[in-house]
C-alpha cells in the first residue's frame, strides 16, 4: 500500500503497520504543524487497543488535529527505484484529496528513482518528503 493504492506484485514494506511511507510523510507534516504525535501517539494507541494497522484511519484522525488551520496543498516527493509509479499518481492524488477534503489540483505528487546514488535509488525501500501548505481559520 502506497498513497492508499495497492501495487499488485510489489513486495510489502517491513513496518509496524501498512507501511505507506506516503500516508506517513502526510501524518509527520501534520505532526509538524500541530505538535500532536501522530505515528508514535495516536497511531500506536489505535494500534495496541484496537489493532488498526491501516494509515488511512492514521491519516483521518492526524487531519482533525489540525483544529483552526486548513490544508490549501500537498506536495510530496516519493523517491525510489521501485515500484514503477507513473501509472498510479493519479489515483494517490484522488485518495489523499478525498482524505482531506481536498480537491485534486491541492495535491501534487514527484516520484524520482534516485539514479542510484542513494540506498532508496539502490532498491532498498522507499522515502517520502511532505510540504502542507495552510491558512488559518
Amino acid at each position: 500500500m502506497i498513497g492508499g493504492v495497492i501495487f499488485d506484485g510489489v513486495p510489502g514494506l517491513d513496518a509496524e503497520s501498512d507501511g505507506d511511507v506516503v500516508y506517513h510523510a502526510i501524518c509527520n507534516a501534520i505532526t509538524s504543524l500541530t505538535g500532536i504525535p501522530i505515528l508514535t501517539g495516536i497511531a500506536m494507541d489505535l494500534c495496541r487497543k484496537d489493532g488498526i494497522t491501516d494509515s488511512q484511519v492514521y491519516l483521518e484522525h492526524a487531519a482533525l488535529t489540525l483544529n483552526n488551520q486548513s490544508i490549501v496543498h500537498v506536495a510530496l516527493t516519493i523517491e525510489g527505484k521501485r515500484p514503477r509509479f507513473q501509472d498510479h499518481i493519479e489515483w494517490m492524488r484522488k485518495k489523499i484529496a478525498k482524505i482531506l477534503n481536498l480537491k485534486m489540483s491541492q495535491v501534487g505528487i514527484t516520484v524520482t528513482s534516485g539514479d542510484g546514488l542513494t540506498d532508496f535509488g539502490c532498491g532498498d525501500g522507499l522515502q517520502c518528503f511532505c510540504i502542507l501548505s495552510t491558512i488559518e481559520m
